[in-house]
């Protein structure tokens, strides 16, 4: 089980979840990174994207062929739906108020999902600071919390733990200029007993030092190792320091 995984994991070190958009990829670069990805023992493989179209069944197959990595959809659409991968995260976006991302598109595929097979975890997604600005602002049409409203992104947090969410994500944006504030990720990792993941703008192994310290469980890299495959290896020793 992946949940199971990751809680007892996460009793010993923090996570690293490499992010894979199949669309940024030809099949050698990708086992590029997958294979990368396996010599330093990432936790978790997302693959998803905001405007992936083409269909998820062959690149899944091709990371599960150079590695034993948990493969979870981190889907953008219902089009994002693969029975080959082991889980799926549920995502409900909570900073926003676009019903279709609350519950309408849960719905529609919940019965696909029933009959997958696919490890369901149920995620409370919440953009922080310019994520408006980013792909899955424009295409969820929901702003972003501000990234100094730590108060209203505490809040909000809760209300996901409260209504049963498994895990809490913070989103800084695809492509973020900057990672999520250390402030931020402190306040909502206080508010919380949930893994809390944390994605958006990392690029060196100092930021993920700074999100991991800060409180930060899980932490998800995808566009910068799309230019700098290496980014894995370098931030991936990050997970061991002591925290505590």
């Amino acid at each position: 089980m992946i949940y199971e995984s990751i809680i007892n994991k996460l009793k010993k070190q923090k996570l690293l979840a490499v992010l894979i958009d199949p669309e940024n990829y030809s099949e050698s670069e990708l086992s590029i990174r997958i294979k990368i990805a396996d010599r330093q023992k990432v936790d978790i493989i997302l693959i998803g994207g905001s405007l992936v179209s083409s269909n998820l069944h062959r690149p899944i197959e091709t990371i599960k062929s150079l590695c034993n990595i948990p493969v979870v959809l981190f889907p953008g659409s219902l089009l994002q739906i693969s029975g080959n991968a082991d889980g799926i995260l549920l995502i409900s976006l909570i900073s926003g108020r676009n019903p279709e991302n609350l519950i309408g598109n849960h719905v529609a595929a919940a019965p696909t999902l029933k009959k997958s097979g696919l490890e369901i975890l149920s995620t409370a997604y919440m953009l922080i600071g310019n994520a408006d600005d980013s792909a899955v602002g424009y295409m969820s049409n929901t702003r972003a919390i501000p990234g100094t409203k730590t108060d209203i992104a505490s809040a909000t947090a809760i209300a996901g733990e409260m209504i049963g969410h498994k895990l809490i994500y913070l989103e800084g944006g695809s492509g973020a200029g900057k990672p999520i504030t250390a402030k931020m990720i402190t306040a909502v990792k206080k508010c919380i007993s949930s893994p809390l993941i944390v994605g958006g703008g990392i690029r060196s192994r100092k930021d993920a030092e700074a999100s991991y310290a800060a409180g930060a469980d899980i932490l998800v890299v995808g566009n910068a190792i799309e230019k700098n495959p290496d980014l894995i290896a370098e931030i991936s020793g990050a997970r061991f320091l002591d925290y505590l």
